[in-house]
């Protein structure tokens, strides 16, 4: 945050007709002094980055509506089914809340240090479903060929939970993934507070400042973003090795075949998409493993 010289002080100094010089020197000695100028340069990151754009009312109804259609809940009675915990005919998925939530990633732009951007950006919107045994998934929604559509479930209900979580601890603020190492976190103004165990490791207990935030994170995939000689290296998963399976560990899944075929393990958009979801080269987000509705 720039700190400003009081007016007071500088019409003590220079003459009216100065004001401009005295400004100047105003500034100057503030670099001197250590104090961020308003245009924070990547190396530094944004000190307050603005909001991210938000979905309108109409559109969380409309990505509801996809997560509440009977296909999907004939899905979700499957997805649910898949272990043998409930049957098919007695898992009664219902869909909770009126409104999909949207789900933000931590933004490229804002790693590469660019000015004004947003620390996240939206990836999809979220709904929560619950079976008659208490089982938990997550409906992931995107708008494809004009329409939005459940393109993803998930199991558990991390996107909803955390962005209630993240509106208790700061409300009105941004609720956000770093999806590399499965962290959510919250961020208004010029902080940025852990809402898991995972965010806790990067950042600690009490969090950190937007341009402590933005140094670790271009640090650690500033030199990943497409265009980079990482990227050009054909290297997968972020450290020099092939990236897991989308299948091989986290909590999602794709849900495939007919309305009474089996649900298979198959790579997805949302999961593929997951591994980069910044732009990021060959990150995976090996956490996740993707299920499909198709």
């Amino acid at each position: 945050m720039t700190r400003h010289l009081p007016h007071a002080s500088v019409e003590s100094r220079y003459a009216r007709g100065r004001l401009l010089k005295a400004a100047l020197a105003g500034s100057a000695a503030a670099l001197l002094l250590g104090v961020a100028a308003p245009h924070a340069t990547a190396d530094s990151g944004p000190a307050a980055p603005p909001a991210p754009a938000a979905p309108s009312e109409a559109t969380r109804g409309a990505a509801h509506d996809a997560a509440e259609a009977p296909e999907t809940l004939d899905t979700l009675s499957r997805f649910f089914a898949r272990d043998g915990a409930v049957s098919k005919a007695k898992a009664a998925p219902r869909v909770t809340g009126e409104r999909a939530v949207p789900v933000y990633y931590m933004s490229p732009d804002f790693v590469a240090g660019k000015r004004g951007a947003p620390i996240a950006r939206m990836e999809f919107l979220a709904s929560e479903a619950v079976s008659s045994d208490g089982q938990k998934a997550s409906l992931w929604t995107a708008r494809q060929s004009g329409s939005w559509q459940v393109v993803n479930i998930a199991t558990g209900n991390d996107e909803t939970r955390y962005a209630r979580v993240g509106g208790d601890k700061l409300p009105g603020g941004t609720v956000f993934l770093e999806p590399q190492i499965n962290a959510w976190y919250v961020q208004k103004g010029e902080r940025v507070l852990p809402l898991d165990r995972d965010a806790i490791r990067a950042v600690g207990a009490n969090g950190t400042t937007v341009a402590a935030y933005q140094r670790r994170v271009h640090k650690a995939y500033g030199d990943k973003l497409p265009g980079s000689a990482y990227a050009k290296s054909g290297k997968a998963g972020g450290y020099d090795k092939p990236a897991a399976a989308p299948g091989s560990a986290g909590r999602t899944a794709s849900a495939a075949g007919g309305a009474d075929g089996p649900v298979t393990v198959v790579s997805s958009v949302a999961a593929a998409g997951a591994a980069v979801a910044l732009g990021l080269s060959g990150v995976a987000f090996v956490r996740r493993r993707s299920r499909r509705l198709g």
